[in-house]
């Protein structure tokens, strides 16, 4: 372990690219392919292997508690370290104190992290990680609760250790990459390179690939600048979700890459009907279905409605019924056996179209409807309304095709357009031209600073995470928190005069006078207890200073209000279109 957490330390002090490659490199070279492959998991930041179930569920209180302990340190001097520092790891070598021993090696170190996350209780939990920290160095301590926190930071991705696997074994870069999206194990897939078997690998259902991503277009006229003929789909405001299927199991998984099953326990007993094994990519999104006609499928609903449904162990019967959701599946990674990514989007919607064709034969089916020249193929539970919906497809071959079908996106209460070339292929993490997102005006409010946080990692010894609040009558409610938007000049700026501007200093967060004006922008809008406005901002982000405005002048709760009733509005049915209409009322 600690020829590891030296070399980490060797690699955290360059800046070059090549140079941390082969400072891995050479380590596992150095290193017998067991540590090797132990090794290649921590250095891309996380316990155990991408497709494992097994977290370590150490919360950050805890740790700093251990820490603490074992430091001796008070309260204070460990929060002025934090300040200093901005990492815990980093905060650990400098006070844990030096002790003889650490001759653990980095598999003892991961035998550890299993029994962590076999463990049940945070005292259980807490004995383990003090353990274990008191039987290594504070170098190697440094880098255990850098990885149990999850941010490593020392400019290291996986995709850099890939690179180091391909330089230490000579294999290719894209052999090691394939190998390694299909296991879903970096460690595995660095024996196999080790042993010159890369080939061998196959894939590993039931751990999530990288999700494709589009790229923002300003204009119908620029998203046909790139590609000719375009496939179009409407944007849905729910989650991305990755569904894999096998023998009946599924599960489902988020763009973050976690298992998401439980949040809709629904959604398993539509997709274990697929006639063979897949993984399909989709959106979630709460459903409301239009009443009166077999025919009318319903329309997707805002995020708002949808969260209700997220982050939760178990979801009631009520809810289910209260909040009922859609899966729409766009696209198809794997089917008939085989990885379908390298094929172009056009085959894979082929594809697509004939296993959920072979679903809706089975169980209980809707009549696929007519949409936009699509099918659209709905499924219901036995015991649970769920719907699986091919989500229409499109073409545009103009600029002016496009405005009609966003037009028609948005009456269906949609955010927008998602563009994409039918010669691509599935590019997994990726976001480039291909795939485009074409989305309404967001909107802004005029927001007051009413606390701050100290940052971490590259924000280390600034205030950068920011609380606002609007107006409500003569007092000021939190409304949200961002950190992106402003330069680093102009955090530096911020940090001064929030120092000087402390109202209550609370260790990490500060109070502050209520002066400093915003403007962010966001999504959309939700109801939550979060804030005591009694709302949220989804996605904000920080459009500039506003210092031409005084806190008087920022927005009030009634703008909220207006906004949030503007969004609902959406959610009202629409009739259905007439022959001639621009869009389907769907």
């Amino acid at each position: 372990m600690q020829a590891l957490a030296e070399t980490a330390e060797r690699i955290a002090a360059t800046t070059k690219k090549l140079e941390k490659v082969a400072l891995v490199a050479d380590y596992f070279r150095r290193a017998g392919r067991e540590e090797a492959a132990a090794s290649a998991v921590l250095l891309s930041g996380k316990p155990f292997a991408a497709w494992e179930e097994a977290t370590l569920q150490v919360g950050g209180a805890l740790l700093w508690q251990v820490v603490e302990d074992l430091s001796g340190k008070t309260e204070q001097e460990l929060t002025a370290a934090y300040r200093k520092l901005g990492d815990l790891g980093a905060v650990a070598a400098e006070l844990l104190p030096h002790r003889p021993g650490g001759r653990l090696t980095v598999v003892d170190v991961q035998t550890v992290f299993r029994q962590i996350a076999a463990a049940r209780g945070s005292a259980t939990k807490g004995a383990l990680v003090r353990e274990l920290l008191s039987r290594v160095t504070p170098l190697q301590s440094k880098y255990i609760v850098k990885v149990i926190t999850g941010d490593l930071r020392i400019g290291l991705k996986e995709s850099l250790v890939e690179e180091a696997i391909a330089k230490a074994y000579d294999a290719t870069l894209p052999e090691v990459q394939r190998a390694n999206m299909l296991l879903g194990d970096i460690g595995e897939t660095l024996r196999l390179a080790a042993g010159g078997t890369l080939a061998k690998a196959k894939m590993r259902l039931f751990h999530p690939l990288g999700f494709m991503l589009a790229s923002p277009a300003a204009s119908a006229e620029e998203a046909l600048g790139y590609f000719a003929d375009a496939l179009v789909e409407d944007k849905y405001d729910g989650i991305r979700a990755q569904a894999h299927v096998a023998d009946g199991e599924v599960k489902i998984f988020s763009r973050t890459r976690d298992e998401i099953t439980e949040s809709f326990p629904e959604l398993p007993d539509v997709l274990a009907g697929l006639q063979e094994d897949a993984i399909l990519d989709g959106e979630i999104v709460a459903w409301s279905p239009s009443p009166g006609s077999e025919n009318e499928l319903g329309r997707a609903l805002p995020f708002s409605a949808l969260q209700q449904r997220l982050g939760r162990k178990k979801v009631s019967e009520d809810l289910i019924r209260d909040v009922p959701v859609a899966y729409l599946v766009f696209d198809l990674l794997y089917a008939r056996g085989e990885l379908l990514i390298d094929w172009p989007l056009s085959e894979r919607a082929k594809i697509l179209d004939h296993l959920l064709a072979q679903r809706t034969s089975t169980g209980r089916a809707r009549t696929p409807v007519p949409h936009q020249q699509q099918l659209i193929f709905a499924s219901e539970g036995l015991e649970r309304s769920a719907k699986l919906i091919r989500a229409p497809v499109s073409s545009a071959a103009s600029a002016a095709e496009l405005d009609q079908l966003f037009d028609a996106a948005q009456a269906r209460g949609n955010e927008g357009l998602m563009i994409k070339d039918p010669l691509s292929v599935y590019n997994p993490g990726r976001r480039g031209k291909s795939w485009l997102k074409l989305k309404r005006e967001l909107a802004t409010l005029d927001v007051v600073v009413t606390a701050a946080e100290h940052g971490h990692g590259k924000r280390i010894g600034v205030l950068s995470d920011y609380t606002f609040a609007v107006w409500n009558g003569d007092r000021l409610v939190n409304i949200g928190k961002a950190y992106s938007g402003l330069t680093d000049t102009e955090i530096a700026e911020m940090t001064k005069w929030f120092l000087e501007h402390t109202i209550d200093d609370q260790g990490f967060r500060r109070i502050v006078e209520p002066k400093i004006v915003l403007e962010v922008a966001f999504n959309n809008m939700m109801r939550s207890d979060r804030h005591n406005s009694g709302y949220a901002l989804r996605f904000p982000r920080i459009v500039r200073l506003r210092p031409d405005k005084l806190p008087a002048d920022a927005d009030t709760i009634e703008r909220v209000e207006e906004i949030f009733q503007s969004q609902q509005r959406t959610e009202q049915p629409i009739r259905p279109a007439k022959t001639g209409d621009s869009g389907s009322g769907k």
